[in-house]
């Protein structure tokens, strides 16, 4: 069991008198109704420290508690997933993820994710790193568009992990943001963790949170939006998006973190532009070979929605 898989839920007004199977499968990210219904079945899942039923209705009080066990081994087919390589060596490669991909297989998605792709378009990954996410050094959310690291052999694995748990690879966004910023540029310094609510989001305001830093800066300004570049010195869990939240600019498009935002923009004539997802992009990354020891840096352009949606607000 993974530490982050353990969960808590209090049961409160949102809940009372829901189904347990239901409320668990709603806050637990990755975790269907039937999943839940399972793990709540073999004791999994307590409510109060007992084992329940699937069926059972919350009660003011009540405390949900349980994990979510890792994916059993899946078999990894290599499919012909589009994606750009922007980099390849012996030891590497470097990718730009198009939005909506799923960068390795999880509950609910076991197939034509990123992984699948890296296979078909190198197999010698098979088992580096894992044999449930082979190559994989770091990750993107499914919407998250951008740069991705792979390691193509254990040693570079290994060296490119160690870089990025010691804070010496250098990420940098972009991101469309609601409103206008008060200055130029600054920091975003809060701790983050699971909400202590919902199981599917991540907050400031947790009880177990883990210092994080977000430096950003204004690139452009538009009527109600900000185009930001964000430097992330640490790497949490929706790090960018729970802050930008936190200090009242979310990410245009954001589902999770800034649902009661307008998910169009329109011009004074009518005419409107769809915000198709949330509109993060990881744009640049810097960081030493893990063999050759040089410096390398690497940037993908924004791809075609976002550069859409740029277009779109510099004529408002």
């Amino acid at each position: 069991m993974v530490e982050e898989d353990a969960f808590t839920i209090h049961a409160d007004e949102t809940n009372i008198d829901k189904r347990l199977d239901v409320v668990v499968s709603n806050c637990i990210e990755g975790c269907s109704r039937s999943l839940a219904a399972t793990l709540i079945r073999t004791g999994v899942i307590k409510v109060n420290g007992a084992p329940g039923k699937p069926g059972y209705r919350l009660k003011p009080g009540d405390i949900i508690t349980g994990f979510i066990p890792a994916p059993g081994p899946v078999s990894l087919l290599p499919e012909p997933v589009p994606f750009q390589v922007l980099f390849e060596d012996p030891y590497l490669m470097i990718v730009d993820k198009p939005p909506r991909l799923v960068v390795h297989p999880s509950h609910g998605h076991q197939s034509a994710t990123l992984v699948n792709g890296l296979l078909y378009h190198c197999p010698e990954l098979q088992g580096v790193g894992g044999e449930s996410r082979p190559g994989i050094v770091h990750r993107l959310d499914k919407d998250t568009s951008g740069i991705v690291v792979v390691a193509k052999c254990s040693l570079a694995h290994e060296k490119i992990s160690n870089q990025f748990k010691e804070r010496k690879v250098k990420k940098e966004y972009l991101a469309l943001v609601w409103g206008h910023m008060l200055s130029v540029s600054g920091s975003m310094d809060f701790s983050i963790g699971r909400h202590p609510k919902d199981r599917k989001k991540m907050s400031i305001n947790s009880y177990s949170g883990r210092h994080a830093v977000t430096l950003w800066r204004v690139r452009d300004v538009f009527k109600q939006v900000s185009l930001l570049e964000l430097d992330l010195k640490t790497g949490r869990t929706h790090q960018i998006r729970v802050h930008c939240a936190a200090i009242g600019h979310p990410i245009l498009g954001d589902e999770t973190y800034g649902k009661n935002r307008p998910t169009i923009i329109r011009k004074k004539d009518g005419s409107v532009k769809k915000i198709p997802r949330q509109m993060l992009h990881a744009w640049r990354i810097q960081f030493e070979h893990p063999v050759e020891k040089k410096e390398m840096a690497f940037e993908a352009r924004p791809p075609k929605d976002m550069e859409e949606l740029l277009e779109f607000l510099r004529d408002l």
